[in-house]
């Protein structure tokens, strides 16, 4: 929003926000991480599919993948994501307290009916699944429904997290700018504000891997999308922020 009033050149990162925020004191603690994924199985563990692999329109790249939401009470609920690489937008999710495949699957429903929907057409033979190789993805039922709608299957080699970075990136988006935010009481609050973020994050969030735009243009068009970012450069280790408390720059001395 900032970028639309004042310009580019006026508008500090995202990063460099947060670690403003962050030198502030202004930022709330990590929870400690928690495992969603579950690889030892018996299922059938696909190839990474997506090595190289630019996406010029929506529809053609699917990313998928289940982080974890903390309840004030202790106890955690889980957020089912399926995300459309070439725009960023959010196609399927579901919540809920329990890794079941079921959700899963509810989630994958809801983005596949989506694209039929906007492409009118029966399958979606030529778009591309990537996910890790959880037991929610490796399983006979979320499988079937891929392969049924003419959907390739591919999937991690490791648990490197570059290997899924569009997934982990909208993660991380949810849990710093929704989830480390708030103090969700109950699990139909949890729902309640998730909904409204991801409405925004697909209507109203301009991103820097697209230009600026948000991913519901964006998931309408084609061709090549505008980045702007620079390469990432890793400073030294005494990197800190300037003492102005106006400025939101990064400084190395």
């Amino acid at each position: 929003m900032l970028i639309a009033m004042y310009g580019r050149d006026y508008v500090p990162g995202r990063d460099s926000f947060f670690a403003l925020l962050r030198c502030k004191g202004l930022m709330l603690p990590k929870p400690n991480p928690r495992h969603t994924t579950n690889s030892n199985h018996r299922y059938h563990k696909w190839k990474n599919l997506i090595k190289g692999f630019v996406p010029t329109a929506a529809n053609r790249l699917w990313v998928a993948d289940i982080t974890y939401i903390p309840i004030a009470t202790g106890d955690v609920c889980y957020l089912y994501l399926i995300t459309d690489a070439y725009s960023h937008k959010v196609v399927g999710w579901a919540l809920a307290d329990t890794l079941r495949t079921a959700i899963t699957i509810e989630a994958l429903n809801m983005a596949v009916e989506e694209a039929k929907a906007m492409m009118n057409t029966d399958t979606l033979t030529g778009l591309i699944h990537h996910s890790d190789r959880g037991v929610q993805y490796c399983c006979d039922a979320y499988v079937k429904i891929l392969r049924d709608n003419g959907i390739s299957v591919s999937m991690t080699e490791d648990y490197n997290p570059t290997d899924n970075a569009v997934a982990e990136s909208i993660n991380g988006k949810i849990k710093v700018e929704c989830v480390y935010r708030t103090r969700f009481n109950t699990f139909g609050q949890a729902r309640e504000v998730i909904a409204r973020y991801i409405h925004f994050y697909n209507c109203h969030r301009p991103h820097m891997s697209i230009g600026y735009k948000v991913p519901q243009v964006v998931h309408f068009e084609q061709g090549a999308q505008e980045r702007m970012w620079k390469n990432k450069v890793y400073p030294q280790k005494n990197r800190r922020i300037e003492n102005n408390p106006l400025s939101l720059r990064t400084t190395v001395p």
